[in-house]
């Protein structure tokens, strides 16, 4: 299990609900170039459905929707899955900054902390799959020190599954 309220120092971190979606919706809608690479559109339909999207074998308990906040509200969103495809891995489904705070080393900042915590937690590894084609993603998380593995085609496009190392085992 991992406790969310420590995914920052920085910033509040909370589980994101019904009521965050029109923000979370908004927050989406300013990163055109990621729904470039993409066949997924930031609708609440959508943003309904990554709530509870699960990979293969996962429970709701292993689901961590959660959302970073600041006084002036929702700076960021992480989709992170505990335990999957092992239970020595954290798989990342989604993230993305607040688009005023781009270039700003925010993001950068909330995944160290976010590393930071699931190595004490006792994660070995994160994963994550970068939309292939995205110069910004596969630049933001290279910088992040993950390294591309393999391929993969989806319905919603192909993409690249990536891992950090972060502990040991």
């Amino acid at each position: 299990m991992i406790d969310i309220s420590l995914l920052s120092d920085t910033y509040t971190v909370r589980i994101l609900n019904e009521n965050d979606i029109p923000d979370i919706v908004s927050l989406c809608l300013d990163h055109p170039l990621f729904y470039e690479y993409t066949s997924v559109r930031p609708t609440a339909g959508q943003v309904r459905t990554d709530m509870t999207a699960l990979p293969p074998g996962k429970t709701e308990a292993d689901k961590y929707y959660a959302g970073f906040f600041d006084d002036d509200g929702l700076i960021a969103v992480i989709d992170l899955i505990d335990g999957y495809p092992d239970s020595d891995t954290a798989f990342i489904g989604f993230f993305m900054v607040r688009k005023d705070l781009e270039g700003k080393g925010i993001g950068s900042s909330l995944i160290n902390e976010v590393t930071r915590t699931l190595s004490e937690a006792g994660f070995c590894r994160i994963r994550l799959c970068i939309n292939e084609g995205n110069p910004q993603s596969g630049h933001f998380w290279e910088k992040q020190g993950f390294r591309l593995l393999e391929r993969y085609i989806r319905d919603d496009g192909s993409v690249w599954l990536a891992e950090k190392t972060i502990g040991q085992n």
